[in-house]
């Protein structure tokens, strides 16, 4: 059994019940030392681009071109990752940890979430800490 399989295989039940390779995006945001990596496709970030400079660096690696551009990735820090359905998301966050990353989160909620927590008010309390 390969790596993949083997994470594949540990998706069971209690894995996905729990929800703990979620992360939800407000609390994300307020991580150190982590880094979002955005997966959506060229066209969706020219679209709507995430430019977090208040909380914290996005890496913007199309779904589609990951296995060429992994090396992108530092293995040391904590990555949400991000798609706009979350079909994306888990197919990479599977990918991440079967390549060795342990400390890898699905962001919730898509856009919704993830623009209420960048709200001004939100914003402005994360600014002044």
């Amino acid at each position: 059994m390969n790596e993949f399989e083997k994470i594949i295989s540990s998706m069971d039940f209690s894995f996905c019940a729990t929800g703990k390779h979620k992360i939800d995006a407000s609390t994300f945001l307020s991580s150190r030392d982590a880094i979002l990596l955005d997966v959506r496709a060229k066209e969706e970030t020219a679209t709507i681009k995430l430019n977090l400079k208040h909380h914290l660096p996005v890496i913007e690696i199309p779904f589609n071109e990951l296995p060429l551009k992994i090396d992108q990735l530092p293995k040391d820090k904590f990555i949400g990752v991000f798609c706009s359905s979350g079909v994306r998301s888990a197919i990479t966050f599977a990918y991440l940890k079967s390549k060795g990353f342990e400390n890898v989160k699905m962001i919730e909620g898509g856009y919704p979430q993830l623009m209420e927590a960048v709200m001004p008010g939100k914003i402005y309390k994360h600014i002044n800490k």
